[in-house]
């Protein structure tokens, strides 16, 4: 797989950070995605690190106009998108009545919009090349709900309505599409809700994780940022050619009951 482009969006924190720095070390050429100011430098560590050469993109994904010259961009430099990986999420929670529509625009726009949007961009290459491979994270809330999580719940159902259709329309030019459904992975999006969990019910954190995070978990652990990560290296390889259309819960049995 050395020197494969790879596009990850939302790669500068949290499991996309882990996959970037994974296929980094693989030998893959990395499109970084984030919009921090420091991500940048990120990006450039990276590529200094390992050793492969790094693209940065600040992409507004709630404009797809931006994900289009980020693509462009990346094909500019790079001449091909060999794994597209839509990592980026975001997520609100709160009971239904009070869940104001903005939020679930916007949720639903970064969670599955725009992984519409970046499949498509990179479509027409990876049918050129006759070889591509799309990887979407879903979550375990792709599979089954929770309360208090209407926007996100959908969107990750959805994301993984999508992926079966990229992977029907992409049998044919060698093109797969798989999604991986994480149960809880600890990233920046979940330690906030941890903290804001906390503070609501005025208890300590390692309570609110024991007892409300983890709860669902069969194995009452995080899921590790390096097993998705190589779940995605496993994806993008050859061995993975007849893999396409599935939902892999990595969920430390969470969907198991």
């Amino acid at each position: 797989m050395k020197g494969k482009v790879a596009l990850i969006t939302g790669s500068t924190s949290g499991i996309g950070l882990g996959i970037a720095r994974a296929f980094a070390k693989a030998g893959f050429n990395l499109v970084i995605h984030g919009l921090e100011s420091k991500d940048a430098e990120i990006a450039q560590s990276i590529a200094n690190e390992y050793r492969v050469e790094t693209l940065y993109s600040s992409a507004n994904l709630l404009n797809p106009s931006e994900i289009e010259e980020m693509v462009a961009a990346a094909l500019a430099k790079f001449g091909t998108i060999d794994v597209l990986i839509n990592n980026a999420g975001i997520q609100y929670v709160s009971a239904i009545e009070n869940f104001p529509l903005s939020k679930w625009n916007d949720i639903i726009s970064i969670n599955l919009t725009a992984s519409f949007c970046t499949s498509k961009s990179v479509w027409q290459g990876m049918k050129q090349n006759n070889w591509g491979r799309i990887i979407n994270i879903s979550s375990a809330h792709g599979l089954v709900g929770s309360e208090f999580k209407s926007a996100y719940v959908a969107s990750k159902h959805g994301l993984i309505g999508l992926t079966k259709v990229l992977a029907l329309e992409g049998a044919e030019f060698g093109i797969t599409a798989n999604a991986i459904c994480p149960g809880f992975v600890q990233t920046p999006l979940v330690d906030k809700q941890i903290t804001d969990l906390s503070k609501q019910q005025n208890v300590s954190e390692t309570e609110i994780i024991q007892k409300h995070i983890l709860k669902k978990h069969a194995v009452k652990e995080f899921v590790s940022i390096d097993v998705i990560a190589a779940l995605c290296l496993f994806l993008a390889s050859e061995n993975a050619a007849m893999i396409t259309g599935t939902s892999m819960p990595v969920d430390g049995g969470w969907t198991a009951s």
